[in-house]
């Protein structure tokens, strides 16, 4: 008896673990529903709606092949010596998983019962992303090698006699209500579509389409949710890619946003590799001369304008009301909010990402805090980017369409003073009654914050430790020139891509 355990990639096709325990013997597919894992600050129900619906169709996957998914709740350890005693299992299979450090000291503890009880545990890649790697040199033709690699087909499962379990509600978890009307559903059909409609008739506008908040929602692919959690792999999305890219009479312009696409697939694993190779910077600054710049513990009023759309600052607002009503924000819009949190209003970046982690569906760690960390000027390997939000409003919402359609009770304020509520002749009748006045002054804040994380980087022995980081962590590839779209300056870390992943 083989168990497969199903974690972070919930798909029967190209699963190279369930593939191989199926050509070795009966298999018990198993996911373990961990209430302690469902506690943590970064977990929300939007997360589980979207993966119990994932489950769903992976049970009905499995069941075609011939034993369905056994669902358990309880602790990992615990769950699988139940299995091992009841059904007498006799090998552990499952995918390396990089999550957050929860998961990470989970698989540890895992490992060793396994050692103990003499349960071989065969862990097997599923991405780009390498365990216990020495260097990044050669790392871009390594990933290229694994995702031309055929598909893993698992085998047809023989049926077995023992009770499914259900998978519960968001309520027996004892999750916060976390309403997200327009959230992306979960499961293999929806990805499939998805995939499809962006190959053949969404990408053209990828490239130019992607920076806004408003194109972006159809021009970009939308797979990062089910990428995150596993109902699409990687491999499939990168062949299925590479195949429309080799259609002889595809149009240039295609061409050119099929080739953007293919790049974030990069840097997809490229960001989660980072986490891989460092655990500790989901929790610590990555470059530690930037320990005690912020206060640790966060401004709650700040906190809170920001999380709920209430700064005063519209197209920051507008941003933050539409992820909590879709889960989703095209990349631009990330890295400007979080930008905001972390300069404007100088909050500490584990608060606010947090706050981002439980919103976003397609929550991926290793990208995630990568990205925090790298919009919160931290990383000491990246320049810092300050966005500013007034300017970012007008250039990625000309018409001002998606900011009124998130931030209605600006309708009174005029076309040319949208992003600058405080500047129009009514202001009075808006400001401090149907919307906030500004919670900072945005062109201060910024300058402060640019004056004291400068102050850092010429620090001594900022350079060395910097230099250690860009080695470890930076891409081999040369780094294009971007064009100047925020308030920083054009300096920028060699071979250090600075607007990389788009889901």
């Amino acid at each position: 008896m083989h168990i497969v355990w199903f974690k972070r990639d919930l798909r029967v096709a190209d699963h190279p673990a369930l593939a191989a325990a199926s050509q070795r013997g009966p298999v018990l597919p198993l996911y373990i529903v961990e209430p302690e894992l469902w506690a943590l600050a970064d977990s929300s129900a939007r997360h589980w709606a979207f993966i119990a619906e994932t489950l769903k169709s992976l049970r009905a996957d499995l069941a075609r092949l011939g034993q369905p998914l056994v669902v358990r709740v309880g602790d990992a350890v615990s769950v699988l010596r139940d299995m091992v005693q009841h059904y007498g299992a006799t090998a552990l299979w499952s995918h390396e998983e990089t999550g957050n450090a929860w998961t990470y000291q989970r698989d540890l503890r895992v490992g060793a019962w396994c050692r103990d009880n003499a349960l071989p545990w065969t862990e097997l890649r599923q991405n780009g992303v390498h365990r216990r790697l020495r260097s990044r040199d050669g790392w871009a033709t390594t990933w290229d090698r694994f995702m031309a690699e055929p598909l893993a087909e698992a085998s047809a499962l023989a049926p077995l006699d023992l009770d499914l379990g259900t998978i519960p509600t968001a309520r027996a978890l004892h999750l916060a209500q976390d309403p997200c009307p327009d959230r992306q559903p979960g499961g293999r059909a929806v990805a499939q579509s998805c995939l499809r409609s962006f190959l053949n008739t969404r990408a053209e506008p990828y490239r130019w389409a992607m920076s806004s908040p408003l194109q972006g929602a159809r021009a970009c692919s939308r797979l990062s949710p089910h990428l995150a959690w596993g109902s699409l792999s990687l491999r499939e999305v990168t062949q299925a890619t590479w195949q429309r890219q080799s259609d002889p009479e595809l149009p240039r312009n295609w061409q050119q946003s099929l080739r953007s696409f293919m790049g974030r697939l990069h840097w997809h694993c490229h960001f989660i590799q980072k986490l891989e190779d460092e655990p500790r910077i989901e929790h610590e600054n990555m470059h530690r001369a930037y320990d005690g710049l912020r206060p640790t513990t966060p401004d709650s009023t700040r906190l809170h304008a920001w999380a709920e759309g209430e700064t005063g600052l519209p197209f920051v607002d507008a941003c933050m009301r539409c992820l909590n009503a879709t889960g989703w924000l095209n990349f631009r819009m990330r890295a400007m909010v979080m930008s905001v949190a972390s300069y404007h209003l100088w909050l500490d970046w584990r608060a606010p990402g947090l706050v981002l982690a439980r919103r976003f569906t397609d929550y991926e760690p290793g990208i995630h805090w990568s990205q925090v960390q790298m919009q919160s000027g931290t990383t000491g390997i990246n320049t810092p980017r300050i966005y500013n939000p007034v300017k970012q409003g007008k250039d990625q919402d000309p018409t001002g369409a998606f900011t009124r359609r998130w931030v209605p009770e600006l309708a009174a304020i005029p076309d040319h003073h949208l992003q600058e509520p405080w500047k129009a002749e009514n202001a009075s009748a808006v400001l401090g009654k149907t919307y906030p006045h500004p919670i900072i002054d945005h062109l201060s804040a910024a300058r402060a914050a640019r004056d004291q994380i400068w102050a850092v980087r010429r620090s001594g022995g900022f350079r060395q430790e910097a230099k250690g980081l860009l080695a470890k962590h930076a891409s081999r590839k040369p780094m294009r020139r971007k064009t100047k779209d925020t308030q920083q300056g054009a300096r920028s870390a060699p071979n250090q891509l600075s607007l990389p992943f788009e889901s």
